[in-house]
């Protein structure tokens, strides 16, 4: 595994980050057991990375993820956390809540969730629209200098919204989706970032199963357009174009994918999740696309082609990256 920085003032980490919000049932049941070799196996190959979220299963994740570092160093390991979803009793989604009072008060619960006394990157899944992103990472910044958080991370947020945020505290990486079949943020917001010097964590690098995944529409991806009818017939053609450079590099199309995303610059970190433990060594083995073959993908899954949007349309209206 190779190592990176996040952004100029954040931590330097592991590449890729395992993304764990599959180990808490976003597509389907996964046993708890395996949920924690899957954990030991990323940080057993020099993992460090682990990224999660409050909301994950309603704090389940952390209560996993407290599982699996108990008998590891909190020293050893990354903790990037999402706050901010609001859930309903029956895992509705209930909008966004990133006010100050609240920021610490999810923190609080997170700390005793995870038993840690601390995370290294704290993050607002997204904008809350009712509270300017100054007061927001303001508060996290008070949580720097108390030693509860040690780095400030932004999650799908436009251009607009990171030189704001930026002018407050030092902002260490933004979260956003970025793979081969979404390159939006290749318009402004990656230009930025780099200006800025944030680094990015792109997380979707999959495609959420389909590059390289098992085909089943399960779990939260059922109600997501690409997902859906003509669109994913014409997705999977799309990516079955891929197969050809893996087969002829010796890789999985997945393994492909991942890299090059990785290839897309130094600053980029993929975030990939895992459900299973011989997914991890899969995913770990990493491949370097080569010039040649940077330029054949781009050839056979140009910018823009895939079909239908990447969430519902009520939340992509919802996203500040989108604007």
């Amino acid at each position: 595994m190779t190592t990176r920085q996040l952004g100029t003032t954040g931590p330097v980490v592991s590449s890729p980050a395992l993304g764990t919000m599959g180990l808490s049932g976003a597509y389907g049941a996964v046993d708890e057991d395996e949920g924690v070799r899957v954990i030991h196996a990323y940080l057993d190959a020099g993992g460090t990375l682990l990224d999660t979220a409050d909301f994950y299963g309603s704090g389940h994740n952390e209560l996993l993820i407290r599982r699996a570092l108990a008998d590891r160093s909190r020293d050893d390991v990354v903790l990037s956390l999402k706050f901010g979803a609001m859930r309903g009793p029956d895992g509705a989604v209930a909008g966004i809540d990133a006010r100050p009072a609240a920021v610490q008060n999810f923190l609080t619960y997170s700390l005793q969730r995870l038993g840690v006394d601390h995370v290294d990157v704290y993050r607002p899944a997204r904008l809350d629209p009712a509270v300017p992103i100054e007061d927001t990472v303001g508060a996290i910044a008070e949580l720097v200098a108390k030693g509860y958080v040690r780095h400030v991370g932004l999650s799908e947020v436009g251009a607009v919204t990171l030189r704001r945020a930026a002018a407050v505290t030092p902002i260490c990486d933004l979260q956003i989706e970025y793979s081969l079949l979404q390159r939006d943020i290749e318009d402004a917001i990656l230009p930025t970032c780099r200006k800025l010097g944030i680094g990015i964590t792109a997380y979707g690098v999959l495609g959420r199963g389909l590059i390289g995944g098992s085909g089943a529409v399960t779990g939260g991806r059922a109600a997501t357009p690409r997902f859906q009818g003509e669109h994913l017939q014409h997705n999977r053609a799309l990516v079955a174009r891929l197969e050809e450079i893996a087969a002829a590099r010796g890789c999985t199309v997945a393994q492909l994918a991942v890299g090059w995303v990785a290839a897309q610059g130094d600053d980029v970190v993929p975030v990939v999740g895992a459900r299973r433990v011989e997914q991890v060594a899969s995913l770990l083995d990493e491949v370097v696309p080569t010039a040649d073959e940077l330029a054949r993908i781009d050839e056979l899954v140009p910018r823009g082609s895939v079909s239908g949007d990447r969430y519902p349309a009520a939340h992509m209206a919802a996203l500040d990256s989108e604007r």
